[in-house]
Protein backbone atom coordinates (compact mmCIF):
# COMPACT_ATOMS: atom_id res chain seq x y z
CA UNK A 1 0.00 0.00 0.00
CA UNK A 2 1.23 3.57 -0.74
CA UNK A 3 1.46 6.45 1.14
CA UNK A 4 -1.11 8.06 -1.29
CA UNK A 5 -4.15 5.25 -0.23
CA UNK A 6 -3.06 4.94 3.24
CA UNK A 7 -3.88 9.13 3.80
CA UNK A 8 -7.08 8.66 1.50
CA UNK A 9 -8.07 5.32 3.79
CA UNK A 10 -7.24 7.59 6.95
CA UNK A 11 -9.48 10.41 6.01
CA UNK A 12 -12.62 8.04 4.96
CA UNK A 13 -12.04 6.80 8.66
CA UNK A 14 -12.37 10.15 10.21
CA UNK A 15 -15.18 10.72 8.14
CA UNK A 16 -16.45 7.94 9.24
CA UNK A 17 -15.65 8.39 12.40
CA UNK A 18 -17.62 11.74 12.60
CA UNK A 19 -20.87 9.19 13.11
CA UNK A 20 -19.80 8.32 16.17
CA UNK A 21 -18.63 11.47 17.43
CA UNK A 22 -20.50 14.09 16.09
CA UNK A 23 -18.45 16.87 17.18
CA UNK A 24 -17.97 18.11 13.74
CA UNK A 25 -13.95 18.36 13.73
CA UNK A 26 -12.78 14.86 12.47
CA UNK A 27 -14.46 15.46 8.59
CA UNK A 28 -12.77 18.65 8.01
CA UNK A 29 -9.55 16.24 9.37
CA UNK A 30 -11.05 13.62 6.75
CA UNK A 31 -11.34 15.81 3.76
CA UNK A 32 -7.78 17.55 4.55
CA UNK A 33 -6.00 13.50 4.67
CA UNK A 34 -7.77 12.91 1.66
CA UNK A 35 -6.51 16.02 -0.32
CA UNK A 36 -3.44 15.07 0.54
CA UNK A 37 -3.58 11.73 -0.68
CA UNK A 38 -4.72 12.82 -3.86
CA UNK A 39 -2.41 15.40 -4.11
CA UNK A 40 0.52 12.91 -3.12
CA UNK A 41 -1.08 10.45 -5.86
CA UNK A 42 -0.98 13.25 -8.53
CA UNK A 43 2.71 13.74 -7.52
CA UNK A 44 2.36 17.57 -6.79
CA UNK A 45 3.55 16.87 -3.45
CA UNK A 46 6.35 14.26 -2.55
CA UNK A 47 8.05 15.16 0.82
CA UNK A 48 6.83 14.06 4.38
CA UNK A 49 7.09 18.12 5.47
CA UNK A 50 4.66 18.91 2.94
CA UNK A 51 2.09 16.55 3.22
CA UNK A 52 1.74 17.17 6.97
CA UNK A 53 2.12 21.07 6.87
CA UNK A 54 -0.55 20.79 3.73
CA UNK A 55 -2.83 18.36 5.59
CA UNK A 56 -2.02 20.92 9.60
CA UNK A 57 -3.20 23.82 6.98
CA UNK A 58 -5.80 22.48 5.51
CA UNK A 59 -7.42 20.69 8.59
CA UNK A 60 -7.22 24.67 10.86
CA UNK A 61 -8.61 26.53 7.64
CA UNK A 62 -11.34 24.27 6.92
CA UNK A 63 -12.15 23.94 10.82
CA UNK A 64 -12.27 27.26 11.46
CA UNK A 65 -13.83 28.79 8.05
CA UNK A 66 -16.35 25.82 7.58
CA UNK A 67 -17.30 24.23 10.71
CA UNK A 68 -20.05 26.71 12.00
CA UNK A 69 -21.77 26.32 8.82
CA UNK A 70 -21.08 22.22 8.70
CA UNK A 71 -22.35 22.12 12.57
CA UNK A 72 -25.76 23.00 12.07
CA UNK A 73 -26.53 20.56 9.24
CA UNK A 74 -24.36 17.98 11.88
CA UNK A 75 -25.77 18.29 15.23
CA UNK A 76 -28.74 20.25 14.35
CA UNK A 77 -30.20 23.51 16.36
CA UNK A 78 -32.34 25.13 18.63
CA UNK A 79 -34.64 27.65 16.72
CA UNK A 80 -34.84 31.55 18.58
CA UNK A 81 -38.28 31.53 20.29
CA UNK A 82 -38.90 34.18 17.20
CA UNK A 83 -38.30 31.51 14.40
CA UNK A 84 -40.78 28.58 15.76
CA UNK A 85 -42.26 29.38 18.95
CA UNK A 86 -43.13 26.35 21.19
CA UNK A 87 -46.24 24.76 21.33
CA UNK A 88 -45.65 22.21 23.93
CA UNK A 89 -47.45 23.84 26.63
CA UNK A 90 -51.11 24.07 24.29
CA UNK A 91 -50.89 20.42 24.62
CA UNK A 92 -51.45 20.34 28.66
CA UNK A 93 -54.47 18.97 29.10
CA UNK A 94 -54.70 17.06 25.70
CA UNK A 95 -56.20 13.50 25.02
CA UNK A 96 -54.33 10.85 24.06
CA UNK A 97 -54.44 7.55 23.21
CA UNK A 98 -51.89 4.85 24.77
CA UNK A 99 -49.86 2.89 22.41
CA UNK A 100 -47.98 0.90 24.39
CA UNK A 101 -48.41 -0.65 27.82
CA UNK A 102 -46.49 1.51 30.77
CA UNK A 103 -44.14 -0.66 31.41
CA UNK A 104 -42.33 0.60 35.09
CA UNK A 105 -44.06 4.26 34.50
CA UNK A 106 -42.88 4.41 30.89
CA UNK A 107 -44.79 3.93 27.80
CA UNK A 108 -45.85 5.40 24.05
CA UNK A 109 -48.67 7.72 23.73
CA UNK A 110 -50.17 8.96 20.42
CA UNK A 111 -50.93 13.12 20.01
CA UNK A 112 -52.05 14.37 16.82
CA UNK A 113 -51.17 11.36 15.31
CA UNK A 114 -47.64 10.96 16.21
CA UNK A 115 -45.88 8.77 18.89
CA UNK A 116 -44.31 10.29 21.81
CA UNK A 117 -42.23 8.46 24.92
CA UNK A 118 -44.76 9.01 27.69
CA UNK A 119 -44.03 8.64 31.84
CA UNK A 120 -47.36 8.03 34.11
CA UNK A 121 -47.79 6.84 37.72
CA UNK A 122 -51.16 5.04 36.56
CA UNK A 123 -51.26 1.83 35.60
CA UNK A 124 -52.02 2.58 31.46
CA UNK A 125 -52.43 -0.52 28.83
CA UNK A 126 -52.30 0.33 24.76
CA UNK A 127 -55.57 1.30 23.88
CA UNK A 128 -56.46 3.06 27.19
CA UNK A 129 -57.05 6.70 26.86
CA UNK A 130 -55.03 9.34 29.26
CA UNK A 131 -54.34 13.03 29.60
CA UNK A 132 -50.98 14.87 29.48
CA UNK A 133 -50.04 16.49 32.52
CA UNK A 134 -46.73 17.84 31.84
CA UNK A 135 -44.00 17.72 29.36
CA UNK A 136 -40.07 17.91 29.62
CA UNK A 137 -38.05 18.11 26.79
CA UNK A 138 -39.59 14.75 24.25
CA UNK A 139 -41.16 13.22 26.77
CA UNK A 140 -44.85 13.78 28.14
CA UNK A 141 -46.51 12.76 31.50
CA UNK A 142 -49.58 11.45 31.28
CA UNK A 143 -52.59 10.28 33.77
CA UNK A 144 -55.77 8.23 33.08
CA UNK A 145 -57.41 10.84 34.36
CA UNK A 146 -58.70 14.16 33.30
CA UNK A 147 -57.43 17.23 34.99
CA UNK A 148 -59.68 20.06 36.14
CA UNK A 149 -59.85 22.75 33.50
Amino acid sequence: MNIATLWILIGIVLILSELLATSVVAVFLGIAAIVVGLLLHLGVIESYSMQFLIFGVLSLVLLFSVRGHFKRWFVGFTADTNEQPSRFSEDIGSRVTVHTDFAQGAGRVLLNGVQWDAESSDALKAGDVAWVVANHGIKLTVTATKPNS
